[in-house]
């Protein structure tokens, strides 16, 4: 769910018999559907909301993961929806960054991805609310993740950790991507303005790297586990 340019779906494929990759921006669905050509990997995409998963007859599946996109989401009818779909023993997870994991790194040398000032630039194009280009993407809510699913059928998640990566660098166009590959930046919604949008943050980027080069830490990775118990 919420499988943006498809790089979660695109490493979980080889593990299961087949994958579905839904995202309800289009420009993500056509870049999932180029990332899996790229890699060699048959996926099942498919534009849709999460809220509507309980409509797209869909088989019964063994995981349902959702790659930064849960606090974008009607948080307790989607997880809902999600258990009925899941077989039982299988599970929901919930994959994100946590910066607050441990102590942060010393990082590569390179200066690190001014990511304040760059979501500042967006704003500035975009406005304040944040949009995915099909409903507003403005649904953050203060309430902890694990809250949310011990409210629903599934109960408390377990929660585990698997450690950053503290060598990440990327040149100034990787940066670009990086952010027009999310949904809240995504190409289209800057419609006949993107052009300067790029030039606006390379040029921002230029000035804060003589190198060209930039630190990425994402943080470490959270995974919330949610379980159906089996017999149900």
């Amino acid at each position: 769910m919420g499988c943006g340019p498809g790089v979660l779906a695109v490493q979980l494929a080889p593990l299961f018999e087949r994958v579905t990759a839904i995202d309800p921006d289009p420009d993500m669905i056509a870049e999932a559907r180029q990332h899996a050509s790229d890699n060699g990997v048959p996926l099942d995409v498919r534009q849709a909301r999460a809220e509507d998963i309980g409509m797209l007859d869909l088989s019964p599946m063994r995981v349902v993961t959702f790659g930064q996109f849960f606090h974008r989401v009607a948080r307790t009818p989607v997880a809902e929806a999600v258990y009925d779909l899941v077989e039982p023993g299988s599970a929901l997870v919930l994959i994100s960054h946590d910066l607050d994991a441990g102590p942060a790194p010393t990082g590569t040398g390179d200066p690190p991805i001014p990511d304040q000032e760059v979501q500042e630039l967006i704003t500035s194009y975009l406005g304040p609310d944040r949009w995915s280009g099909i409903r507003p993407a403005s649904n953050y809510s203060s309430e902890r993740w694990e809250v949310s699913l011990a409210k629903t059928r599934f109960g408390e998640p377990t929660a585990v950790h698997a450690p950053g990566r503290l060598d990440i660098t990327r040149d100034v166009d990787g940066v670009i991507s990086g952010y027009l590959s999310m949904s809240y930046a995504a190409p289209h919604l800057f419609g006949d303005r993107l052009g300067q949008f790029v030039d606006d943050l390379n040029s921002l980027l230029t000035t804060r790297s003589e190198m060209g080069r930039f630190w990425d830490w994402p943080g470490d990775t959270a995974v919330l586990n949610a379980r159906k118990p089996y017999g149900l």
